[in-house]
């Protein structure tokens, strides 16, 4: 049996006796949810599609949803994206993030364990969220957590619009696809970052150079030394009330424009 939070005093639908036909197909839908969240990278896309990504996948791979949506967590554990597969499941998670703050995506990612609910009108754990989802027309919902090791990356959401759609069944197939799904999302996340970091590093580099240059140019006009040129840079910057490297760039654009004048004449 699957190890989750069910919906308190509510028993669970017996769980379909599934063929071997049905179980087999199962099967095959997650694999092919697995295998394509491991080729998942963040390269030069955005992480809301990859995160939109996760959500198709995860709609195929867990039987019975008709809406998915996957959440990413920041290093203080808010919310720091998430995207979905129907538009529908978009105004759930608006409703529990950003209005009510309540519902099974944060109580899953409070207790990082899974959480199923049959009949969202009637859970005594979400009073405010669990009635004005069920007005929507949907009525049971299965929250994943996204772990890999003891961090928590964030959390698989499926929504289906009939009563205990979410059993044991789901839950365990479900749970086979959050772990892998958490390890390709945090490995673009990492990805991402290096990225960044690295485009970072080659903007500093080349502004360096920059200012490097016009502490040339500087000591050339005047005689002075490094130290000195730069001091006056940095006066120049001041003055100026703008950036040092922006100062430097006008400086060494000017000198490259009196050369070819000359080069001109």
């Amino acid at each position: 049996m699957a190890d989750y939070d069910p919906q308190p005093g509510r028993s669970s639908a017996p769980e379909p006796d599934l063929s071997a036909a049905q179980r087999e197909a199962d099967d095959v839908d997650l694999y092919a949810g697995l295998r394509g969240v491991a080729g998942l990278v963040a390269g030069g896309r955005g992480v809301t599609d990859l995160l939109r990504d996760v959500a198709e996948f995860a709609a195929r791979a867990i039987p019975g949803v008709d809406g998915a949506g996957v959440t990413l967590i920041d290093v203080c554990g808010g919310v720091k994206a998430w995207a979905v597969t129907v538009a529908f499941v978009e105004d759930i998670d608006r409703l529990q993030y950003a209005e009510i703050k309540e519902g099974p995506c944060v109580t899953c990612m409070d207790t990082r364990r899974s959480t199923v609910s049959g009949s969202l009108g009637s859970d005594s754990r979400w009073p405010h969220f669990g009635g004005r989802v069920a007005r929507m027309g949907v009525h049971s919902a299965l929250a994943l957590p996204m772990m890999v090791g003891d961090q928590l990356v964030g959390a698989i959401n499926t929504y289906a619009k009939s009563r205990d759609a979410f059993g044991d069944h789901a839950v365990e197939l479900g749970s086979q696809f959050a772990g892998p799904a958490a390890v390709s999302v945090l490995n673009a996340q990492l990805l991402d970052h290096a990225q960044a970091r690295t485009r970072q590093l080659q903007s500093a580099l080349g502004t360096r150079a920059t200012i490097d240059q016009a502490i040339g140019i500087i000591r050339a006009r005047s005689g002075v030394g490094a130290q000195v040129a730069f001091d006056r840079l940095v006066r120049m910057s001041q003055t100026e009330n703008m950036k040092l490297h922006v100062v430097a760039e006008r400086l060494v654009e000017e000198a490259v424009r009196r050369a070819k004048a000359r080069q001109r004449e």
